[in-house]
């Protein structure tokens, strides 16, 4: 199972979180929030993928980012359609920027629709789970895994939404469902956190040894 750290913000954080080897490093590209990511990225590990979290951006601010930042995923997090992501896959090609992967978030409550998820599956590489609440990601509330039962697709997917050390044991007991086969990366960000972005190394070291 893969890992990514979302939410970096600080360079020598940055640095220092590279050098455990996540699978994935998430950057917000979105003013709103506190993790917003500006200025220089450092040098990555040619190993990490570099992802870029956008909500209900332009095209033109998407392609800008992947460009400047070399990124190597983006993740929509807002209320992109079917046809937006399918036009950013074309864009992407008449632009001659490299394809990236594409990752889908939903947010999830005890009511959500696992339909919704259908006209995005030839579109996307992935989905992600994410908690439904009032931020856009970062609510550090973990949301109720079971429901995943209803997950029907078999398109792999980022599980998100509050983990944190003390999921260590829920996570193990998820891996006994059937809608585990399919989760191919967990997504970390605030429960690991000192503030907003400064990510805690000694937590996510922990993590890292005690699960995966």
């Amino acid at each position: 199972m893969k890992l990514k750290v979302c939410g970096m913000k600080y360079l020598e954080n940055i640095q220092q979180v590279a050098a455990l080897q996540p699978d994935y490093l998430g950057f917000i590209f979105y003013e709103k929030s506190k993790r917003n990511f500006e200025g220089d990225m450092p040098s990555l590990p040619d190993n990490i993928k570099r992802v870029g979290v956008f909500v209900n951006a332009s095209l033109t601010t998407i392609l800008e980012k992947v460009k400047k930042y070399k990124l190597n995923a983006l993740q929509l997090h807002g209320d992109e359609t079917p046809e937006f992501c399918n036009l950013l896959k074309i864009e992407m090609i008449k632009s001659r920027q490299n394809i990236c992967e594409l990752v889908k978030v939903f947010s999830v409550g005890n009511n959500f629709d696992f339909s919704l998820l259908k006209p995005y599956e030839d579109l996307v590489d992935y989905f992600l789970f994410d908690t439904k609440g009032k931020e856009k990601g970062g609510n550090g509330v973990v949301f109720n895994w079971q429901l995943l039962e209803k997950y029907s697709s078999q398109k792999p997917y980022f599980l998100s939404g509050g983990i944190g050390l003390e999921e260590i044991d829920n996570l193990k007991s998820f891996r006994e469902i059937e809608a585990f086969k399919y989760c191919y990366a967990l997504d970390v960000n605030s429960r690991f956190e000192d503030s907003p972005g400064l990510k805690n190394i000694e937590k996510l070291k922990e993590f890292k040894s005690r699960l995966l």
